[in-house]
């Protein structure tokens, strides 16, 4: 994934964008006569805006090289904004995350500016419909489409905590283990499963369990012993 804005000019057809659909990348939403204001800038002429289930997609109707793409994982803010004092006009507005923050910071001022639009630093994006009528359902899109994609939590990016269930991974070690109750106890350990690819917890567990039944073995012995003084 690309964090941040960037250029987008891949059109097929009759303009439309260039989907990734061997990874299941489908269009959502399709919105005409829709303006682009990036960061402090001036309004772009209106465009053709594109919702997939990935992504959101401004193409110029003016100019067909020019376009911007971000990811909904980028995204880290969507709402709709009415009010005349916060900006002119309806529209959607969006904050995005440039994995350098604090450079942004410094530079988003300015931006008004900058001849050259550096798009990896955008962090603001207005998307103004013609028709502000649209604007609540472009904001319904977007939160569908944003629990699509949900932010991946760091256990998922470690991989840490995957608790896997494999009752044949336990077999295998029972086999390789010389004391018979280490295999009598297999299916019990093997609801508890193992981490990382780990057995020490199920070890743990299943030593647990033979040290029990042996002293359980041995209060029994002791039984027996007694009763044959008696």
């Amino acid at each position: 994934m690309v964090v941040g804005l960037r250029e987008f000019n891949q059109r097929i057809g009759a303009g439309a964008p260039l989907l990734d659909a061997e990874n299941g990348e489908d269009l959502m939403h399709v919105q005409s006569g829709v303006s682009i204001v990036l960061d402090g800038r001036s309004p772009e002429h209106p465009g053709t805006l594109y919702i997939s289930t990935q992504k959101v997609i401004w193409l110029s109707d003016v100019d067909p090289n020019k376009g911007y793409a971000v990811d909904f994982l980028s995204v880290s803010l969507h709402a709709v904004s009415r009010d005349p004092e916060a900006y002119p006009f309806p529209c959607i507005y969006t904050q995005i995350e440039t994995g350098d923050e604090e450079e942004d910071e410094s530079d988003g001022s300015d931006a008004e500016n900058v001849e050259a639009l550096d798009l990896s630093r955008v962090r603001e994006m207005r998307l103004i419909p013609s028709d502000p009528e649209q604007l609540d359902t472009l904001f319904e899109i977007f939160c569908e489409c944003a629990e699509l994609n949900p932010e991946p939590s760091d256990e998922e990016e470690s991989g840490e905590h995957n608790w896997v269930f494999s009752a044949d991974m336990i077999n295998n070690d029972a086999e390789e283990g010389d004391d018979p109750a280490w295999d009598s106890s297999a299916n019990m350990a093997s609801s508890i499963g193992h981490s990382n690819g780990n057995h020490d917890l199920s070890r743990n567990v299943l030593e647990l369990h033979i040290n029990d039944q042996r002293f359980d073995d041995a209060e029994e012995m002791e039984r027996d012993s007694n009763g044959d003084h008696v």
